[in-house]
């Protein structure tokens, strides 16, 4: 039987780890985040040949048109953004579930809802205003709405997580900002918050919270029988 550690620091240092582990969803993996990033850029590019068959300018075009115009293209960039969030949540379970089940973890444990709720809400609401965009008077407004409200809900959803989410989010906000006054730059503005920023996140993430234990895995020796 292992004896108790009677270092007051040790004691605390887990302590609190078990505080972490039971208040917060610490398994998130940086290759979801890599998965998702890549998602995007490859919607990105279908939305952008999409585009330029169906308007000479494409994109900017798209944001000038009526509203009766911009309607006729809704069901592709609906059906394009479903198929996008539900492979990217895919990647995402995979990747996460791989990683809860070498952690000891559960995926769907009180951290986790709580983690998904507080994602959920700003998503939802950023979602359903940013269709009333499109199909308002200032649909150049969209991507930076979605980025601005992607990165609200990663700050919202720090809480419960790893402290880096935060970042993401405040990068998600501050592209979001800016693609305000470039309006025109909003398919590349997408690709950077929602592709290459994901892909960055994900690499961070993977080489610091992750490799070193796929590392230990692979350099484990074999016992045979």
């Amino acid at each position: 039987m292992k004896p108790a550690t009677t270092d007051p620091l040790a004691q605390l240092t887990e302590i609190r780890a078990i505080m972490e582990r039971s208040s917060r969803f610490l398994s998130l993996s940086g290759l979801s985040g890599v998965g998702a990033g890549v998602v995007a850029l490859v919607g990105v590019t279908i939305g952008h040949f999409y585009l330029k068959n169906e308007y000479p300018e494409g994109y900017l075009r798209l944001m000038q048109t009526s509203v009766e115009e911009r309607r006729t293209a809704l069901p592709f960039l609906l059906l394009l953004s479903g198929a996008m969030i539900g492979v990217a949540l895919l990647v995402a379970f995979y990747f996460t579930h791989r990683r809860t089940h070498h952690d000891g973890q559960k995926l769907w444990s009180a951290p986790g809802r709580r983690l998904a709720v507080a994602l959920a809400i700003p998503l939802v609401a950023g979602g359903l205003f940013c269709v009333r965009l499109y199909l308002g008077g200032d649909a150049a407004m969209v991507v930076p709405g979605l980025l601005v409200f992607y990165g609200l809900a990663l700050l919202n959803a720090s809480k419960f997580t790893l402290d880096e989410i935060r970042w993401l989010g405040l990068t998600q906000i501050g592209l979001g900002l800016v693609c305000m006054l470039l309006p025109g730059w909003g398919l590349i503005f997408f690709g950077l918050g929602f592709g290459l920023g994901h892909i960055g996140y994900g690499l961070v993430m993977y080489s610091r919270y992750e490799r070193a234990n796929a590392a230990g895995a692979a350099a484990k020796p074999v016992v045979s029988r």
